[in-house]
């Protein structure tokens, strides 16, 4: 009985072909490869692996690029507009729209974002291509391009909380706290110091435009600044006041010229305005340190830790790029500032913390859908039971030659699993369920379906999204796959996705039933 209804390996390379295509239909939102080492990405906002997009994609999440979606547009110097869109997977995207004259040659523009290496680079691309791969809690990361036709796109993730030049040099109700500027440099030097180990030590115009704040009130650093303007375009857009001296003789940046602008962000920090570094370094000399204190903050700092921050932008500033810091030295010098750490950045940045909105279910729900919208477990764990295998499709038979002991061993340990699954045995029944999956001659998405409801009653939200999901990559029309992922989802506090994936998962519940009636 069990091996009617289970698969072949033969049969997993079909649906593997099947999945693909799927996929492309089906852009998955979600990446299950944040990498926690390096401080990328956080539980439950996971960022999408770097892909291709299509225009006609970018135009609907922007609403055809409508001028109410523009959220920053360029100086002539280098013509570009950056648009706030949103995909249909609901994730907000900030789309930077380039003119054809600023990458003429398509392929040029293609390549410098590929996940390959070139064959032939030009120092002009080198820079760029792996950018895509970057991936950090402190970056506004790039997830995307576009180029069709005349159009050249990149698509990063989308800050709904203005730059720091806006809160610094603009700001209506309150400007940043002492604490939180500490925090805003210490995050800025984490990200690049996270970018020069990653050999990316490069950063284009470092200024306080580039630094973003996230949902969260995070401040991060735009992926954007990681590439010029265009192919022939400048690397310093800014007052030449602000660049640095070796770049005015060179036409070059070096990791110590971004060292130079961010001793400039520190100084925007400090004082509450643009301040030329020449002036600034004046007035340090002459000990006016507290001349250049933001007047707003009168009262409300450390002198010795204004002194300390002063002392770090001097060094950053200096005439030769050798007598300047690295990025480690300030890391290890801004992490000793800080204070507050127990105190999120949206309080201290007087910020509404932005909450998902619920999108409304499009279809109605069966009792499967009934029971994982309502994250009602033990009634999925009910229906599961009753469901047993039959939606695992038939397949071959296996031959006589087929019938070794190690696909007993492997059928004797999917039915402990059941048993086990049965009787609410769920570490059991993971174990069991692992040893049928991991010798790989049959596959089941019921055994991963029901191995991810066994991650969820243990607490393991993670990985019973990672079995739902490879339920839907045998079988990518499964309901009951996008209901698991959805259920794994909201454990994730992923909200929106996980509506989303309830009403992909009544839609296909509708098409199966149609198609019954219909036969």
């Amino acid at each position: 009985m069990g091996c009617c209804n289970s698969f072949l390996r033969s049969e997993s390379e079909k649906w593997s072909h099947q999945s693909q295509q799927q996929q492309q239909r089906r852009r998955p939102s979600l990446s299950l490869q944040a990498a926690e080492d390096s401080g990328g990405g956080s539980r439950g906002r996971e960022v999408p692996a770097f892909d291709q997009f299509s225009l006609a994609e970018l135009r609907e999440a922007t609403n055809g690029f409508i001028p109410e979606n523009v959220v920053s547009e360029s100086v002539d110097k280098a013509p570009n507009v950056v648009y706030k869109g949103r995909l249909q997977n609901r994730r907000w995207i900030a789309v930077k729209k380039f003119t054809k004259t600023a990458w003429p040659d398509p392929k040029q523009f293609a390549v410098s974002f590929s996940s390959r290496p070139l064959t032939h680079p030009s120092s002009r691309f080198e820079e760029a291509w792996g950018v895509g791969k970057l991936r950090h809690r402190r970056l506004a990361n790039l997830i995307g391009y576009c180029c069709e036709g005349d159009e050249r796109l990149l698509v990063a993730e989308y800050m709904p909380n203005d730059t720091l030049a806006k809160h610094l040099f603009h700001w209506e109700n309150q400007t940043i706290e002492w604490a939180m500027r500490l925090r805003v440099a210490f995050y800025m030097a984490e990200a690049l110091e996270y970018c020069s180990n990653e050999e990316r030590p490069l950063y284009h115009d470092l200024n306080a435009y580039r630094v973003l704040f996230d949902e969260d009130g995070d401040p991060r650093l735009s992926c954007f600044g990681f590439m010029k303007n265009s192919r022939d375009g400048k690397s310093y857009s800014t007052n030449l006041a602000y660049t640095p001296p070796e770049y005015l003789r060179n036409g070059r940046v070096t990791p110590e010229s971004v060292i130079f602008s961010f001793g400039t962000v520190l100084l925007d920090l400090l004082s509450g305005k643009r301040i030329p570094p020449t002036h600034a370094l004046d007035m340090i000399r002459d000990k006016n340190t507290l001349v250049l204190m933001d007047s707003h903050l009168e009262g409300n700092f450390s002198t010795e830790e204004a002194t300390t921050l002063v002392d770090l932008a001097s060094q950053c500033l200096q005439y030769e790029p050798r007598d300047r810091p690295g990025t480690k030295k300030l890391v290890a010098t801004l992490e000793l500032l800080q204070r507050k750490s127990e105190v999120p950045s949206h309080i201290m940045m007087g910020l509404e913390k932005q909450h998902e909105e619920a999108p409304p279910l499009q279809q109605p729900l069966s009792p499967m859908g009934e029971a994982c919208s309502r994250m009602d477990l033990t009634a999925i764990h009910q229906i599961l039971v009753m469901t047993h295998y039959r939606d695992d499709e038939v397949t071959n038979e296996l031959s006589f030659q087929e019938w070794t002991q190690q696909m007993r061993d492997m059928l004797e340990a999917r039915k402990r699993g059941d048993f086990a699954f049965r009787d609410k045995e769920f570490k059991t029944a993971i174990e069991c369920y692992s040893q049928f999956i991991d010798v790989g001659t049959m596959i089941s998405p019921t055994v991963y379906a029901r191995r991810s409801l066994c991650h969820l009653l243990c607490d393991q939200p993670d990985a019973a999204l990672r079995d739902a999901m490879q339920a839907q990559c045998l079988y990518p029309d499964w309901p009951t796959a996008f209901y698991m992922q959805a259920v794994a989802l909201a454990k994730l506090n992923m909200q929106g996705d996980s509506l989303d994936m309830l009403n992909e998962a009544a839609k296909l519940e509708e098409k199966r039933q149609k198609n019954t009636r219909g036969s």
